[in-house]
C-alpha cells in the first residue's frame, strides 16, 4: 500500500496528538469511567482518526465534518448538553 503525502492542517494536529480526538481520549484516561464505557469511546475516537486518514488520502482535504466545524460558543454549564 502506498502512503499518501497529503497533509492538511487538521492532519498536522493529529500527527502531533493535538487534535480533538486525542484530547478527548486524554480526558477519558483521567476521568473515572467504567471499563467498557471508556473502551468503546476510545475505540470510536481511534476509528475516527483512521477514517480521517483514509479520507485525506483519497480526497486530499479534511473530511467535511472537520473542515466545516464551527465553535458554537455554548458550554455544558450554560446549555446543560454534552458535545464533542
Amino acid at each position: 500500500m502506498q502512503m499518501s503525502s497529503t497533509t492538511t492542517p487538521f492532519d498536522m494536529a493529529v500527527m502531533n496528538d493535538l487534535d480533538r480526538f486525542h484530547l478527548v481520549a486524554d480526558v477519558i484516561d483521567r476521568v473515572p469511567l467504567h471499563g467498557s464505557q471508556a473502551d468503546y469511546a476510545k475505540q470510536a475516537l481511534r476509528d475516527k482518526r483512521i477514517e480521517h486518514k483514509q479520507y485525506i488520502a483519497k480526497y486530499g482535504e479534511d473530511m467535511p465534518e472537520i473542515s466545516r466545524w464551527k465553535w458554537s460558543g455554548r458550554t455544558n454549564a450554560t446549555k446543560g448538553a454534552r458535545s464533542f
